[in-house]
């Protein structure tokens, strides 16, 4: 019964996650454009920031419960999930197009962060001298504040250039006092339904024996990942390449730098379990497996979008078969 309670609970969270997340992408875009906001700028920050709001929650509500395995393997997880089920199934559905500014200004940005990632949880490096079990991995206060400080010189950069976008994708009717008070409920519902999702989740993973580290790198990530499934999915139906791919990618580095920034602050030093080794080796490697196939036409091609999403599948019934318990 207990079993069952917990998984209602789980769908319940889920749906208050994207529900959230959609009242604030909306609402946050059009203020934000009633503010003077450029329309690059709204959506390579606002949007990915309201897409990326339940990793937020989620990530946040873990490392203040102690829960640094999810705290820190729903990010990696979302990535992951990211990059791969969700550009994936999108290219896979229809191909996406990019632009040389996608893949070599962002595309390479993410690339850095996600191997500065890796170096902090990894470093010292006489870890791998070690067996897997005995291996400590953490992020600390400080490279926390690092990551959060690169987060802030990005998103200065892309104020200042303030380029026009191509496509008009962002809601340009006046703002009324109603939007106020939906990013307002979006904000609750996320944090709500992510306090939910992180409770729930760890009863689940503890009743099948199966790690925290897993169920935050699989199914929690999957849920807090919907907005961004949402948003790419009718981005691509509507033929607005540059937001199906631009919100994956701008998600990614705020999941990074905004999200694990703030949550490393939190702790003098949060420490997390050894299986984060294989699965930051599968995030690096996507993402640089991503950008090459970015850059390969300028496209992410219908093949290309089924070999990220066959490997995603792979990777998680390893998750599940060689990581439970």
């Amino acid at each position: 019964m207990a079993l069952l309670l917990d998984l209602v609970l789980v769908i319940v969270s889920i749906l208050f996650l994207w529900k959230g997340s959609d009242l604030l992408v909306d609402s946050a875009s059009k203020i934000a454009f009633s503010l003077g906001i450029s329309d690059l700028v709204i959506g390579l920050t606002v949007v990915a920031i309201g897409t990326s709001a339940p990793e937020f929650a989620v990530t946040v509500n873990a490392v203040l419960s102690g829960q640094n395995d999810i705290s820190v393997s729903n990010v990696v997880g979302s990535n992951i999930f990211n990059l791969g089920f969700i550009l994936g199934g999108t290219a896979w559905f229809r191909a996406v197009e990019t632009t040389p500014k996608v893949v070599y200004r962002d595309g390479f940005f993410l690339i850095a962060i996600t191997i500065l990632l890796c170096y902090q949880l990894f470093e010292p490096f006489s870890n791998f001298s070690l067996p897997l079990a005995e291996r400590t991995f953490s992020l600390t206060r400080y490279e926390g504040l690092l990551l959060f400080s690169l987060l802030t010189i990005y998103m200065t950069y892309l104020f200042v250039k303030k380029e026009p976008m191509e496509e008009d994708e962002i809601d340009h009717s006046p703002v009324k006092w109603l939007d106020w008070v939906l990013l307002l409920a979006g904000i609750g519902a996320v944090v709500y339904g992510g306090e939910i999702l992180v409770n729930s989740a760890s009863s689940v993973a503890r009743t099948f024996g199966v790690s925290e580290w897993v169920i935050g790198v699989t199914i929690v990530a999957g849920g807090t990942s919907a907005p961004e499934l949402a948003t790419s999915l009718n981005a691509a139906i509507k033929g607005k390449h540059g937001l199906a791919i631009g919100n994956l990618v701008g998600s990614d580095i705020f999941n990074l730098l905004g999200v694990l920034g703030v949550a490393g602050m939190l702790k003098e030093s949060m420490v997390v379990s050894a299986a984060a080794q294989s699965s930051m080796i599968m995030l690096v490697t996507m993402v640089i497996v991503v950008v090459i196939f970015m850059r390969t036409g300028w496209k992410v091609s219908r093949f290309e979008g089924f070999v990220l999403v066959t490997v995603n599948l792979v990777r998680w019934f390893y998750d599940f078969t060689g990581h439970s318990g």
